[in-house]
């Protein structure tokens, strides 16, 4: 079945983008820079003061796998360099530069000319910022313009990383380096990976810079790049604050016209562009954030229309650092043609040859994961003469359009019609986080009983009694017997409009599981709903128990298959697209909009967020869109986003979003201060909840004691203006149409953002699986 996932599994590396899953998984994605800065604090200046002499060696190309070019004879002898006056200081920054690894002749053609141009002195010019101001002008110190050196001697050098340098002479009392300019007078953007800057006594300071620096054409204005050491808004050094307020305002922009590739602004918008009513009524979607439908805001393109489509292939817009390495578009470009080729054959085939419907039966299930989707001759001519690479398709059949056979499917082909494997998956499937304690009998819906009939549910005592192992019902709910799979009220407003689709079959579902003395789980009861035609409709409710004859066996059968439908759709639409990307994006736009480079929660969060915007972005355009693969895969078709959108309105709640809040609310555990995480589980063979307090317990602590080493006391939190200014702009703008809400947390004390940092790094897992696939 499509999914979000299709769109990851080749991607490698984000979420909150990038480093997230390594977060996680145990991973190193967090901000090592900035503890060393933090651990450096309480060194003196004795040791590095005493350093008199900075090795010749660039300290860059000592840490760094890069083939460097011999310099010319007349640079090692000195030549063109910066002469150091007894009260100066000469120093020298390296850089490291990443190159594309495929480039076309056009491609090649530009790299000469922009080395041709450094020749005749069309450079790259580096200046260094001090942390320190002139006390007779009152503005930053800063040394004059230096010249990348290298560019052309290394042309022709065969590596993707390749090291280039820039010497200074700045005064002796220039204090040390906070900031780089970079102003690009090339006709081309560079990325640049680090600069390391040596030769001043407080030893060498470091870069981590990561971003596409653009050519005075594009941009006349010079990239800054702040060291790596994190500071507070308060603890600023007076000649880096200037900067930091110029830099956090050019993200922010102005809020006007239709951004280009090549920018880094970061504002909100709402899902406008998901339709494409040009095609036709049929083609256009409902604007997804607002009064009508609330929903999370998203990272805006400038476009002037609603609805203006960016199709696929096409690039869409994210700012420039959020845009895929070369490798990831790689990745990509393999898993969005598998992708698009299993939602886009199955329909073309079925266009072309009226006779072939739906799967006729099971084998041809088992046939996508045996053979694929192979092409009868006749069938293949027939769209060769309507598609010309139809050919080519037919070709890579075998690696593109054959499905990968589930483990549990290779060691058991039955294993999906048995009810302990259905009860199974509730607990350790793609979507463990919906299962819930049945705390009162029966279940009631919350839907208004004045459209959708009366809350209670059909399933009586009658149909359970039997498989409660001599247990009354209502011992049973006191004993936390009885769990529930609850997608009724989620899909009955949507019903109607999803069963008038073409080829589409749904139900509101609810299936009820017992826990047995062996602490697994069966299914009980298995209830399907639809809205009630008329008052008093008997038939809009029927319920489902264990099979005692072949005719109830696959009735029953066909109840667990439309649980599981329901089970897909709610786990992509809601808890993976709306939970972990759609929720999360508004907090990664405000924290570039409003928390500096160097501020030390966003260094935190920033392996965090890495490359979510630009997968939430490529969902809009092949995944979420209308006809889109999530809307052609699962049962709701093309009212996916709207159900989503429901779910938002009525479900999201941020403070809920945590781990240990989340197994409370749906009762599969309760509060216990002697279990190692204040939890016990009800369930105790719960892998998804006893694996992830393990892993939740984890990032907890280490938030609470990276917070720790930033804000003492509650007065530093409440005072950090851009940490404040974040949270409330993510609730105020990202979450518009929710601001009122008054269950949104506090951030007033280093425990509320420990707590915070901790529900939104792990949030972020779902999107860092995206990418790392």
């Amino acid at each position: 079945m499509a999914s979000l996932e299709l769109l990851g599994r080749r991607m490698s590396s984000c979420s909150w983008g990038g480093g997230s899953a390594a977060a996680m998984r145990g991973g190193a994605g967090m901000c090592f820079a900035s503890m060393e800065a933090a651990g450096s604090r309480g060194m003196g200046k004795g040791a590095s003061s005493r350093r008199t002499a900075r090795s010749t060696a660039p300290v860059g190309a000592l840490v760094e796998r890069v083939v460097v070019a011999p310099a010319p004879v007349e640079q090692q002898r000195g030549a063109g360099r910066p002469e150091a006056h007894p009260q100066s200081v000469a120093a020298r920054a390296v850089m490291t530069v990443r190159r594309r690894r495929k480039e076309d002749a056009k491609d090649r053609f530009a790299e000469q000319l922009d080395a041709l141009a450094d020749r005749v002195g069309r450079s790259v010019l580096l200046e260094l910022v001090s942390t320190e101001t002139d006390p007779r002008k009152g503005t930053p110190k800063k040394s004059k313009p230096s010249a990348l050196v290298g560019w052309f001697d290394k042309k022709d050098v065969k590596a993707e990383r390749v090291v280039y340098t820039a010497e200074f002479a700045v005064d002796a009392g220039f204090g040390e380096p906070g900031a780089v300019t970079v102003l690009n007078r090339h006709q081309r953007e560079f990325y640049i990976e680090s600069i390391v800057v040596e030769g001043f006594p407080t030893g060498p300071a470091h870069f981590t810079c990561n971003s596409w620096v653009q050519p005075t054409r594009v941009s006349r204005d010079r990239r800054v790049f702040f060291s790596n050491r994190p500071y507070l808004p308060s603890e600023t050094p007076p000649g880096l604050r200037e900067l930091r307020l110029r830099e956090l305002a050019d993200l922010r922009g102005d809020g006007t016209g239709e951004r280009r590739i090549t920018d880094r602004v970061y504002d909100y918008d709402v899902y406008n562009d998901l339709g494409n009513p040009d095609k036709g009524v049929a083609s256009a979607r409902p604007v997804l954030g607002g009064e009508q439908m609330p929903y999370p805001r998203r990272m805006r393109t400038g476009h002037a229309s609603a609805e203006s489509r960016v199709e696929y292939p096409e690039p869409i817009y994210v700012s420039r650092d959020e845009e895929f390495e070369e490798g990831k578009n790689e990745m990509l470009s393999e898993g969005a043609i598998k992708a698009l080729l299993h939602n886009f054959m199955p329909l073309l085939v079925s266009s072309v040859s009226p006779d072939i419907r739906d799967f006729a039966g099971f084998h041809d299930v088992d046939n996508l994961f045996k053979e694929g989707l192979r092409l009868k001759q006749a069938l293949h001519d027939q769209l060769f003469q309507k598609i010309p690479f139809v050919r080519k398709i037919q070709e890579n059949s075998e690696g593109l359009l054959r499905y990968d056979t589930p483990d549990i499917i290779k060691k058991d082909k039955f294993a999906w019609l048995r009810d302990d494997e259905f009860a199974r998956q509730a607990l350790a499937g793609i979507n463990p986080v919906n299962i819930e304690r049945l705390q009162a009998f029966p279940p009631v819906s919350k839907l208004d009983p004045a459209v959708y009939g009366p809350p209670e549910s059909a399933i009586t005592e009658e149909h359970i009694i039997g498989h409660l192992d001599g247990m009354s019902v209502q011992e049973a709910v006191e004993g936390s017997r009885l769990y529930m799979l609850d997608y009724h009220d989620i899909f009955l407003p949507f019903l109607d409009r999803i069963n008038a689709q073409d080829g589409r079959k749904a139900y509101g579902t609810r299936a009820v599981f017992f826990l047995t003395a062996a602490g697994t789980l069966k299914p009980i009861a298995i209830e399907l709903c639809l809205p009630p035609m008329t008052d008093g409709c008997k038939r809009a409710k029927r319920v489902f128990t264990p099979p005692a004859d072949a005719t109830s066996n696959w009735l029953w059968q066909l109840a667990k298959a439309h649980v599981c439908s329901n089970d897909a759709g709610v786990h992509q639409l809601i808890n993976h697209w709306l939970r972990t990307h759609a929720c999360m994006e508004p907090f990664i736009i405000a924290a570039h909009r409003q928390m500096s480079a160097m501020h030390p929660i966003f260094k935190l969060l920033k392996p965090h967020m890495r490359y979510t915007l630009k997968i939430n972005a490529l969902a809009r355009q092949i995944l979420i869109n209308g006809d889109g693969v999530i809307e052609s895969g699962f049962t709701p078709g093309n009212v996916c986003m709207e159900m989503s959108a429901f779910a938002y309105r009525e479900l999201w709640r941020l403070d809920q979003e945590g781990l240990p809040a989340d197994l409370i609310r749906r009762g599969m555990a309760v509060e216990d201060p002697s279990q190692p995480h204040g939890l016990r589980l009800l369930i105790e063979d719960y892998p998804y909840a006893a694996d992830g307090l393990l892993l939740w317990s984890a990032i907890s602590r280490w938030c609470e004691a990276y917070v720790a080493a930033y804000y003492p006391s509650d007065e530093a939190v409440q005072a950090d203006y851009e940490l404040q200014s974040w949270y409330a702009e993510a609730v105020q703008s990202g979450h518009a149409d929710k601001r009122g809400a008054p269950w949104w947390p506090r951030l007033s004390t280093p425990g509320d953002l420990a707590s915070l940092l901790t529900t939104l790094v792990t949030r972020s897992v779902a999107t860092s699986r995206t990418a790392r696939r």
